[in-house]
């Protein structure tokens, strides 16, 4: 029996997510094992990474790994995946999502109701929502793993730090001072986990589809969808989230400027019937109501 190698980053979180999927495949009887990826600088390339398509900067090692044979599975937060996939690569099974939400990790919520605040977060989506409620504030980077982000919040003088919520139960870190953000628009397929095979690859992928959850899959294709014709990649401040609710389908979307003071939001409902292409006509829709001005606006700060 062929022995399946499960391609992960090395942090916690992508262990946790690897050894998840790791042991629905081992209660399905295949045989696994489990092959932490350094750094794409540690790869012997002979091509150009962007000449293959690999564009995440989460996604991009673990893509060449699978590429080069070294895994023939990759484990990934869905968020993270570019919405284009590298040639030769199939999303083959979206798991069963967990919590949606963002959270304010905080040390004193009195700073809520005051005129100034310090908010930390590395996502542009959640600056963006953050001081679009909040304009006063003021919003710093914070970059890393789960772990390395809440010591960096601990140390340092910040009122709180933005998490989604699913990664801090996953590896069992949630603090109790903590409130749901149930107003900010989580990043398409947040709290889902992907798995992604070589297209060629029959075996694994035969295997892989066990596992995919399909109200899941439905859900973040529609979000992805939304992402993908807006052209935001990872890079622009983009939420969106489907939800199944009665055979229909409840989507928001939203496009915000940098600066969190343009607002630009969408909210449809359909029949589970009728979602053929539903992301990308509610896309046309924020793009036709002056996104796609805004999406130019995005791209040219970015490059400042």
């Amino acid at each position: 029996m062929k022995v399946i190698k499960i391609g992960t980053r090395d942090s916690e979180l992508a262990l946790y997510q690897a050894k998840t999927v790791q042991q629905k495949l081992n209660d399905l009887g295949y045989k696994t094992e489990l092959i932490p990826v350094k750094s794409t600088g540690d790869l012997v390339l002979n091509k150009p990474l962007y000449e293959l398509g690999i564009t995440g900067i989460f996604t991009k090692t673990l893509d060449v790994a699978m590429l080069n044979g070294t895994v023939d599975i990759a484990v990934h937060s869905m968020k993270d995946v570019p919405t284009l996939l590298p040639i030769g690569i199939r999303q083959t099974a979206v798991l069963e999502r967990a919590n949606t939400n963002d959270i304010l990790v905080y040390k004193n919520l009195d700073f809520l109701e005051a005129k100034k605040g310090t908010i930390a977060t590395g996502s542009l989506r959640r600056k963006a929502q953050w001081l679009n409620k909040y304009p006063n504030h003021e919003v710093v980077d914070l970059r890393g793993n789960v772990n390395l982000r809440l010591q960096k919040l601990e140390n340092s003088n910040w009122d709180g730090a933005i998490f989604a919520k699913a990664g801090l139960q996953r590896i069992e870190v949630l603090p109790k001072n903590y409130i749901d953000l149930n107003w900010m628009i989580p990043a398409p397929a947040q709290g889902a986990m992907v798995v992604h095979t070589m297209q060629n690859d029959d075996y694994c992928t035969k295997a892989l589809l066990k596992l995919n959850h399909q109200e899941t899959d439905i859900c973040t294709q529609i979000e992805r969808d939304f992402l993908r014709t807006l052209e935001g990649g990872c890079s622009a401040p983009i939420g969106a989230l489907a939800i199944v609710e009665n055979k229909n389908i409840v989507f928001k979307g939203v496009l915000f400027s940098l600066d969190g003071t343009q607002k630009i939001a969408v909210n449809q409902t359909i029949a589970l019937t009728d979602i053929a292409d539903f992301g990308k006509k509610c896309a046309k829709e924020v793009l036709q109501n002056g996104g796609a001005a805004l999406m130019q606006q995005i791209k040219v700060n970015l490059k400042k």
